[in-house]
């Protein structure tokens, strides 16, 4: 099983960025797939999911300027996320869930400057 995020980077505030994040050796269909992400000296948060049926769910902090999609086709999942905010700097890791079967990406930095 692979997840190959891609797509952080550094951006000043009120920019956009999208993440992209490529799965293969899993039934992608049939996953929640998810972004969580890290700052430093803090714990790992969901920042987004969405379920094998396009149900989308957010964490507060990033609801409005953050939108979740996924393209079966394509076995990848993405986070557009705008309006971005210093606060938002952290490494960025995709998940991948379904029942007991749980898989995680290498993350990717974003950093937003102010």
């Amino acid at each position: 099983v692979q997840l190959q995020a891609s797509g952080g980077g550094l951006v000043q505030a009120g920019r956009s960025l999208r993440l992209s994040c490529a799965a293969s050796g899993i039934s992608f269909s049939l996953f929640t797939m998810g972004w969580y992400r890290q700052a430093p000296g803090k714990q790992r948060e969901l920042v987004a999911s969405i379920t094998p049926g396009g149900l989308r769910n957010y964490a507060d902090s990033v609801k409005g300027r953050f939108t979740i999609s996924r393209d079966n086709a394509k076995n990848t999942v993405y986070v557009q996320m705008n309006s971005l905010k210093p606060e938002d700097t952290s490494v960025y890791y995709c998940n991948s869930k379904s029942g007991l079967r749980e898989f995680w990406g290498q993350g990717t930095v974003v950093t937003v400057s102010s």
